[in-house]
């Protein structure tokens, strides 16, 4: 069963996976983060004012990405680069990805890559108010990744909110799940993992959006 979880910046997704993760640990799923798959700095294009805008499908090696997750699903081990902000180019750790029944897929581009849908079997798309968003991408951004107030606000304006419009609001309805990250977040954790675990046991599992 390969489950997808899609959300805009700041919205849970690392969090939500973890929490399925830990739910289902018996079944040692194998994880994978689209985010290891940011090509290099050089390569990243740039808006009108010269800053770079990780908030495009351009950002990611879609084609290395799609083949390393068709890979995985044929029950071959891969291994990718963990991403980091901050990592120098020479400091990316090599890990090693190993197949299983149980995959957790997650990532912005999750439905806007048509090679990634057409893999999934279930999918949840996680809905957090704006304004929770932009808080925990302040605290982030400024806190790890050294960045002004002001360039956040300004990658939130111009990137960041036209990527969500653009790239993963369209989809939002072909979700199987929506996922509310904010005080009803256990009350729907408790909801897809009913739902999850009976679709395992009974092996009522189709692809997502069917």
């Amino acid at each position: 069963m390969i489950i997808g979880i899609c959300g805009g910046t700041g919205s849970g997704k690392t969090t939500l996976l973890k929490r399925l993760y830990s739910q289902f640990e018996e079944q040692e799923p194998s994880v994978f983060s689209m985010d290891n798959y940011y090509r290099p700095i050089e390569e990243q294009k740039r808006d009108g004012r010269g800053e770079i805008n990780f908030d495009l499908p351009t950002a990611l090696d879609q084609d290395r990405l799609e083949h390393d997750l068709k890979r995985l699903t044929s029950g071959e081990e891969i291994v990718v680069k963990e991403y980091g902000f901050n990592f120098s180019p020479n400091k990316h750790v090599l890990i090693t990805i190993q197949p299983s029944e149980l995959l957790i897929v997650e990532g912005l581009f999750l439905y806007h890559y048509q090679g990634v849908r057409d893999l999934l079997d279930f999918s949840v798309f996680i809905d957090v108010p704006p304004g929770i968003q932009l808080e925990r991408r302040l605290c982030r951004d400024q806190g790890t990744r050294g960045y002004t107030h002001e360039a956040i606000l300004y990658q939130w304006e111009h990137h960041v909110t036209p990527c969500f419009e653009n790239y993963l609001l369209p989809y939002r309805e072909q979700a199987d799940f929506h996922f509310r990250n904010d005080e009803y977040a256990d009350e729907d954790f408790e909801a897809l993992i009913s739902e999850l675990s009976v679709r395992m046991e009974t092996g009522k599992i189709w692809r997502s959006g069917n």
